[in-house]
């Protein structure tokens, strides 16, 4: 459900801030890539995808920083068996720093969690928002990947990522309902960020043809009513393996690394514009920028 106490009319889009200058040398300086993995619903299985993704990169000898921005309903800390002592609440009443949130998990990876059953994560204000912003944006220094797990739907945080960032994971399912809420986070991506770079993933498909054909119709009407569409990355089979792993508290990209799933989201960690995901300014002030 939209978060009404905003005029989402009132994000910049990137192309309004893409050649705003910066006086800070810090924002001149390269950053961490950012890759934002959203779903306009739900119960896909995105934080599934975003943590194996985090890993799979981790493995590569990546830094890689997991933040789970779904916040106050977090699930990606029991995704990889950890238990953060502090999450986003801590951050925003000004307990800790962002760095201080950070748990090391699987392969190295860092994870900062969004935090469980806290109100105010869940419908942050702008001034909330702008306040962990800011809090993240040193961070960027000390990474070479940022994956945002994004909140399903249209929250006021996740349109703010997406304003800024310049590539999003989409992930979907092939049911008719979870590729209606796709479409209307793809179609709001690009209003808000006509330049984001957007690949879509068919997760826990039953089988090849199923998720082709539900590729297919989201082609045909994102081309039919938008004049453009997401490019395919790929497509991951409803596998055992996955639910295996959510139970042993670890990705299934390192319990059972040679199941029909893992080797599907290794293909998807491998896409190309992860290699190229940077903005021309530091993400974290770009989201800041769009928030006004």
């Amino acid at each position: 459900m939209l978060n009404t106490r905003f005029d989402f009319s009132r994000l910049r889009t990137l192309t309004r801030f893409l050649n705003g200058s910066d006086a800070r040398t810090e924002d001149r300086r390269p950053g961490a890539r950012v890759l934002c993995v959203a779903s306009g619903k739900g119960g896909t299985g995105k934080s599934i995808m975003a943590s194996n993704v985090a890993v799979l990169r981790s493995q590569r000898g990546e830094r890689v920083l997991l933040v789970d921005f779904d916040a106050g309903l977090a699930n990606a800390h029991l995704l990889l068996g950890l238990a953060p002592r502090y999450d986003f609440g801590h951050v925003l009443d000004g307990s800790i720093q962002a760095r201080d949130a950070i748990v090391v998990g699987p392969l190295g990876l860092s994870l900062i969690s969004g935090g469980v059953g806290r109100h105010a994560l869940a419908n942050p204000t702008r001034r909330e928002l702008e306040l962990l912003f800011d809090a993240l944006r040193p961070l960027e220094q000390e990474f070479d990947l940022i994956i945002v797990d994004l909140g399903a739907g249209l929250s006021y945080s996740t349109v703010a990522h997406l304003a800024a960032g310049s590539t999003l994971l989409l992930v979907t399912n092939h049911e008719i309902t979870a590729l209606s809420d796709a479409y209307a986070l793809y179609k709001r991506a690009h209003m808000v960020n006509p330049h984001i770079r957007v690949g879509m993933v068919v997760n826990r498909a039953p089988d090849e043809a199923q998720a082709m054909s539900a590729w297919e119709r989201f082609k045909a009407t994102s081309f039919q009513f938008l004049g453009h569409h997401p490019e395919l990355v790929g497509w991951v089979p409803a596998d055992e393996a996955v639910l295996r792993s959510v139970q042993a508290r670890k990705p299934v990209s390192l319990t059972e690394p040679d199941s029909r799933a893992a080797r599907a989201m290794a293909k998807v960690a491998a896409w190309a514009p992860i290699e190229v995901a940077r903005t021309t300014s530091a993400f974290y002030e770009r989201a800041r920028k769009a928030l006004r």
